[in-house]
């Protein structure tokens, strides 16, 4: 069974959506207003250095999953390019970061919703997020196709819902840019560059899921290039808009209420029902990372259970093929753990160090690549491959600790369950 192959239902506007799914969400309604807490009006030059850095690793990623399309990202081009220790490393960041993503996203979500019904209650968000992790989990257990008409809807309404910010929000901008604390540092500039650049990772899940793809050679590359396009022109539109609008204390607003930083700016616009209209595209693009994560973590998860990193019985897939459905129901556990126990700040942080460490690995592998399989210049996984690593260690100093410790722990675990397999 754990030899069967998913199905390739996708095509680049379908792997497009998927990429935007996974982009479009807690990252832009998010950590914006962190990373203006930390860089005042320089999260504007945060979004557009995070963007060139992902640019690297995005066309990286591309002529890797263009060689090798199969699921398992960056955990399968460390096998195949570079050593197994180093394969499993980027398998374990990606599920530690996304596991602790798809959280925050269910959680923002019920924190959204429940605004936007006016429950005040907040005892009812866990149980809200923990509904909405369960009823987007049976929708991937039911395959890619429903899980792309899903996705479909959800970027589309969120979008929207951007698009009417940028547009109401350009004439409301101010004459001088507002400051904040530590405003000018280069360090706090760095620090947001770290934070903004998870909000850019979505499109790893079009190489988790190469597999599904149509002519992946083809499509895939496009599919990345096209997203981030995409991606970088809304954020620094999103970003103009939020940094010209908002005043210092608005700005301030915006990191002690985290949940709705982009809500609290459009209140304060003369056109009525766009905060309303944004609540709604928030809470979509929270579903939409949350789907998307679902699916990607689930394929990493059934490439290290065909290898045995992870136990075997999580390559297994439904009868049409079109699910590894232990994998799925794994993760949905894994998710609603971190929902009772996590913290939203940290887990984003922890989230921007984890997957800069999984990029840097990528840019790592597509050194490796021979000329017959480059598609691009190399010095771009070069560039990629710093810059991931200086960044990933601008975060806080005791979450970058921890990341260290636990890649450490990952890496006994999988001596352990090697060991144990030859005996």
């Amino acid at each position: 069974m754990s030899s069967q192959l998913l199905k390739r239902e996708l095509g680049v506007f379908g792997a497009t959506l998927m990429g935007l799914g996974s982009i479009v969400g807690t990252g832009v309604f998010v950590s914006i207003g962190m990373a203006a807490q930390i860089a005042g009006p320089g999260v504007i030059l945060a979004v557009a250095i995070a963007a060139l850095v992902a640019v690297c690793n995005g066309l990286n990623s591309a002529q890797l999953a263009a060689s090798h399309p199969v699921s398992g990202g960056t955990y399968e081009y460390g096998y195949k390019y570079l050593n197994p220790w180093l394969g499993f490393t980027a398998g374990w960041m990606f599920l530690l970061a996304k596991m602790a993503s798809a959280a925050t996203a269910a959680l923002g979500f019920a924190g959204y919703f429940l605004n936007l019904i006016g429950v005040a209650d907040r005892t009812y968000l866990i149980l809200t997020a923990l509904v909405a992790l369960a009823t987007l989990t049976l929708v991937v257990l039911t395959g890619i196709r429903r899980s792309h008409i899903t996705n479909t809807v959800i970027v589309s309404v969120t979008l929207v819902s951007l698009t009417v910010f940028v547009m109401a929000g350009l004439p409301e901008l101010s004459s001088e840019m507002p400051t904040v604390q530590n405003d000018s540092s280069i360090a706090s500039i760095l620090h947001a560059t770290a934070l903004m650049f998870v909000a850019y990772s979505g499109y790893a899940r079009i190489t988790t899921m190469s597999e599904e793809v149509r002519e992946p050679k083809q499509t895939i590359p496009k599919a990345i290039i096209f997203t981030l396009v995409l991606t970088m022109l809304l954020y620094m539109a999103v970003a103009i808009v939020f940094v010209g609008v908002g005043g210092p204390a608005q700005l301030s607003l915006q990191t002690a209420t985290t949940a709705a930083p982009l809500e609290v700016i459009a209140r304060s616009f003369r056109i009525p029902g766009v905060s309303q209209l944004l609540a709604v595209g928030a809470i979509t693009a929270m579903l939409g990372v949350l789907l998307n994560l679902i699916l990607g973590l689930s394929r990493v998860l059934l490439a290290m259970g065909r290898r045995r990193d992870m136990p075997r019985v999580l390559a297994r897939l439904n009868p049409s093929g079109t699910t590894p459905y232990v994998a799925v129901v794994v993760v949905e556990v894994a998710i609603a753990l971190l929902i009772l126990i996590g913290d939203v700040q940290t887990t984003w942080s922890f989230s921007a160090f984890s997957i800069l460490i999984y990029y840097a690995i990528t840019n790592l592998a597509a050194l490796q690549l021979s000329p017959t399989h480059r598609l691009y210049p190399q010095w771009l996984a070069i560039v990629g491959l710093a810059s991931c690593l200086f960044l990933a260690f601008w975060v806080q100093r005791q979450i970058w600790l921890i990341g260290l410790t636990l890649i450490i722990v990952g890496l006994i675990w999988r001596a352990i369950v090697r060991l144990l397999a030859k005996n």
